[in-house]
C-alpha cells in the first residue's frame, strides 16, 4: 500500500494502516516509556462529519506527554477509503470497535467531536468494556426548539436529496480552490476564525488535495460524505431513542459545549447535560463547534481535570484481544 503523507509528522505523531476489512489510516504517539506512562489508559480520538485525524494534533501531541494517543479516520474520511465502502454511522461504529480490539488492544479513553462524539456514545452504549470514560466535545445531538443556522439548515436539507447533493458537493469542490475550501470550513465550525493554526491550515489543504488528487484511492468522496449524513439525521429523528442510548451509558461522561457552536446549537447541549445530571458539563464561552482546534488549552485543562477526577488509570494492561497494539499493521 502507499505510504500516507506525513501529514502529523511536525506534531511528533506517526502514521499508520491497518486493514479492519479494508484499509483504515491512524495516527499515534507513543507516549512517555515509564511505568506510570505505560499504566495510564490510552486515548482514541474521533473526528466529527467531513474531519480528520488533523482535528487532533494539538490535544494529541499535548496528552502524549502522559498517555499514548491514537485518532483514526473514519471509513471516507481523511486517509481512509470510503464509498463503495459502508461509510455510515453504525459502520464506523463498528470500525471503532475493531480499532481498539485489534490495534490498540486494552479499554480506552474514548473522544469524539461532533459526529464522532454520536459514534463515540453508540461504541460506550455497545461495548462498555472497552470504554473507561467518554469525553464528546460538540456531539451531535437532537434539534431543541430554537432557531437554526440558515446555512446548516441549508446544507443538511441539500444532503438530504440523494443525487443532487453528490452533484452540488462535486462541482464546489472542483470549482472552488482547496485553501478557499478550507477557509469556508473554518467560518463554519470556529466563533473567531483568526484562531486558526497557519500550519494546520496548511496541512488540511494539502490533506484535501491527497483526497483529491494523490495516489491513494479515496472512493467516491461525495457519496462516502452525504451516506454518513444521511444516516446521521435519521439517528437524530427518533430523538426518544436517541436520549435513551446517552441516558443509558455506564462510564463516566465529559460534555464539553461551545456557546457559539453553529451546527450543534448549544440549547442541545445544555438539554443532554439537563438529561444527564451525573455526566460533567462544561461550556465554553465564546467558542464554536471544534473547541479541540479552536481553543486547546482550555479543553486540555478541563480534560486533564476531568481524568484525575475520575482516576482514569490502569492498574494492570489488560489485553481485550489476543492482538498485540500493532496487530493489523499494513
Amino acid at each position: 500500500m502507499t505510504s500516507a503523507p506525513d501529514f502529523a509528522a511536525r506534531w511528533g505523531a506517526t502514521h499508520h494502516f491497518s486493514d479492519l476489512h479494508g484499509p483504515v489510516h491512524w495516527i499515534h504517539w507513543d507516549g512517555p516509556d515509564t511505568e506510570e506512562g505505560r499504566a495510564l489508559d490510552p486515548m482514541l480520538l474521533v473526528h466529527g462529519l467531513g474531519g480528520s485525524h488533523l482535528n487532533w494534533l494539538f490535544v494529541g501531541q499535548a496528552w502524549a506527554k502522559e498517555r499514548p494517543v491514537y485518532a483514526v479516520d473514519l471509513r471516507g474520511f481523511g486517509l481512509t477509503p470510503g464509498h463503495p465502502a459502508d461509510t455510515s454511522i453504525l459502520a464506523n461504529r463498528d470500525l471503532v470497535v475493531a480499532f481498539i480490539e485489534q490495534v490498540i488492544g486494552r479499554p480506552v479513553v474514548l473522544m469524539g467531536n461532533s459526529m464522532g462524539g454520536m459514534i463515540s456514545a453508540l461504541v460506550t452504549r455497545a461495548r462498555p468494556d472497552l470504554v473507561r470514560g467518554l469525553v464528546l466535545i460538540d456531539p451531535a445531538l437532537p434539534l431543541q426548539k430554537v432557531k437554526p443556522d440558515p446555512v446548516v439548515a441549508a446544507r443538511f436539507a441539500l444532503f438530504a436529496i440523494p443525487g443532487l447533493a453528490e452533484r452540488a458537493m462535486k462541482k464546489a469542490r472542483l470549482g472552488t480552490p482547496p485553501r478557499e475550501v478550507a477557509h469556508q470550513l473554518i467560518a463554519l465550525c470556529f466563533a473567531d476564525p483568526t484562531r486558526i493554526d497557519e500550519q494546520m491550515l496548511d496541512g488540511a489543504v494539502a490533506l484535501a488535495a491527497e483526497r483529491a488528487e494523490g495516489e491513494l484511492d479515496q472512493g467516491d468522496l461525495e457519496r462516502s460524505f452525504t451516506t454518513a449524513a444521511r444516516s446521521l439525521m435519521r439517528i437524530l429523528m427518533n430523538q426518544p431513542r436517541y436520549w435513551r442510548m446517552l441516558a443509558a451509558l455506564e462510564s463516566p461522561v465529559l460534555l464539553l459545549q461551545g456557546d457559539q457552536d453553529r451546527l450543534v446549537n448549544v440549547a442541545a447541549g445544555r438539554a443532554a447535560a439537563a438529561k444527564n445530571p451525573h455526566w460533567t458539563y462544561v461550556e465554553f464561552a465564546g467558542v464554536g463547534h471544534t473547541p479541540q482546534i479552536e481553543t486547546p488549552d482550555d479543553v486540555l485543562k478541563v480534560v486533564e481535570a476531568w481524568l484525575t477526577e475520575h482516576a482514569l488509570r490502569t492498574q494492570e494492561v489488560d489485553s481485550v484481544s489476543a492482538s498485540n497494539a500493532d496487530a493489523g499493521v499494513l
